[in-house]
């Protein structure tokens, strides 16, 4: 078995001039970049390649031309000495050298024959298997084990390169693992409190087995378990006759109330299994636009629609669309600030109090946490049931909502993920809610 060693500005070029000099038969020990790119001169390439010597009448085969067309053979190395060198350079340079066996795999693989489904990799033999020296298998099974280990030490250093513990670390008492470092800069970077973050990590330290610590995607994993139990959501579950369902969106200006209900009765309307009954009352009659939006919303889906301005008007608007199935309620948008509008919503929840309205509060995923909160406190006075959270397009930070949701107990029942009516409108899913935080962004569609 004899070493030669091939080099070229590329690494394909380099396989072309070690299978023009040697033949298919020829196997590859190792690649590696031995000259990168500069201004002046290209990169440079080395390929080491081992054939099987072949006596030939008493005599050896003399090798072949000292250069070839894409680039230059060095002289083959001799003696044991020279073997054991060879051997200890491809192993210090394992992991680029796998890293080229891969790029050069890929572009043989482009190089094949597009018209021909049986064309087979250069160096693949056809008559008769290769005969692998004991020698050259060790060292391959040992290259085998080698990456192993460098895919491990790889993911280690990038847990090590995003550990934020030092700053900003929870109040445990035993060492914090590295594994965890990288979830935790993602879910402070989403706007998630500090307080619940750090409880999470507390829980997931406690309660985690050790076993499952040995990398950054089983953290991962466990770590989404818990942040879905932080999210309740409300299902979305038949209605059996002679039930009905009356909702009210209440939430400050700019939320995206009106364009939310009219989703939502499109989608009760003719987008479910079972298409309901549908009706609209409007009390946001201080905006004649957004009357008139709904208006056109409710004469495009034949929907009926009733707008009041008072309390006495509001309880004869109900016993009209009293033979629907669902009664959506559309209502003012108000500062979380402004009591006197909020109290007036009092008042025509309280004209109906048997009745069994479902409030519903609206609010947009962009806004600060500290705001979520006092727009949930200032709203609370109407008995919030469930929460709708809106342009979750328009953010790339959920950990304000995973905190207000855990801080209330209240669940999600709707998302709003753009503006398109009917379709940028999603059930509340904890799941997705979790790839949103641990992504970044919000897709129109859940997997």
């Amino acid at each position: 078995m004899r070493l030669m060693t091939f080099t070229a500005p590329t690494p394909a070029q380099a396989l072309k001039a070690a299978q023009k000099e040697c033949g298919e038969e020829a196997l590859v020990v190792s690649t590696k970049q031995i000259r990168k790119k500069s201004l002046t001169q290209p990169a440079l390439y080395e390929v080491v390649v081992a054939i099987e010597e072949k006596p030939e009448k008493g005599r050896e085969r003399q090798p072949r031309n000292d250069r070839s067309d894409a680039g230059e053979r060095k002289s083959p190395r001799k003696g044991a000495a020279a073997s054991a060198r060879d051997a200890e350079e491809v192993l210090v340079n394992i992991s680029e050298a796998a890293r080229q066996i891969s790029e050069i795999a890929s572009v043989t693989r482009q190089e094949t024959p597009q018209n021909s489904r049986t064309a087979r990799p250069k160096f693949e033999i056809e008559e008769e298997p290769l005969v692998t020296p004991a020698a050259v298998v060790k060292e391959m099974e040992e290259l085998k084990a080698i990456k192993g280990e460098l895919a491990k030490l790889a993911d280690k250093v990038k847990l090590i390169q995003n550990m934020v513990w030092e700053e900003k670390r929870p109040p445990t008492n035993g060492a914090i693992p590295p594994e965890f470092a990288e979830i935790y800069r993602i879910a402070k970077q989403s706007g998630m409190d500090s307080a619940h973050l750090d409880e999470i990590m507390r829980l997931t330290l406690e309660h985690m087995p050790l076993q499952m610590r040995t990398s950054s995607e089983t953290v991962r994993r466990y770590f989404r378990t818990l942040l879905r139990k932080m999210v309740p959501v409300r299902l979305e579950r038949e209605l059996v006759p002679p039930q009905k369902r009356i909702m009210m969106l209440v939430g400050p200006t700019g939320v995206g109330k009106t364009t939310t209900l009219a989703k939502l009765a499109a989608r009760y309307a003719y987008l479910m299994e079972k298409k309901y009954k549908v009706g609209i009352i409007t009390l946001d009659t201080y905006r004649i636009g957004a009357v008139e939006q709904l208006m056109q919303y409710a004469k495009m889906m034949r929907i009926g629609i009733e707008a009041v301005v008072d309390p006495p008007e509001f309880i004869t608007a109900l016993q009209t669309l009293q033979h629907m199935d669902i009664i959506l309620i559309d209502t003012v948008g108000s500062s979380q600030y402004d009591k006197e509008k909020i109290d007036k919503l009092q008042q025509f929840l309280a004209s109906n109090s048997d009745v069994g309205i479902d409030v519903s509060l609206v609010m947009g995923a962009p806004t600060k946490l500290e705001d979520l909160r006092a727009i949930y406190r200032n709203f609370s006075i109407l008995g919030i049931d469930t929460l709708i959270f809106t342009k979750l397009d328009e953010t790339r930070g959920f950990g304000n909502i995973f905190s207000l949701v855990y801080e209330t107990e209240k669940p999600v029942s709707y998302l709003s993920v753009g503006q398109e009516v009917p379709d940028d409108l999603l059930r509340a899913d904890s799941d997705y809610l979790v790839e949103c935080l641990m992504e970044g962004r919000a897709r129109k569609e859940p997997r």
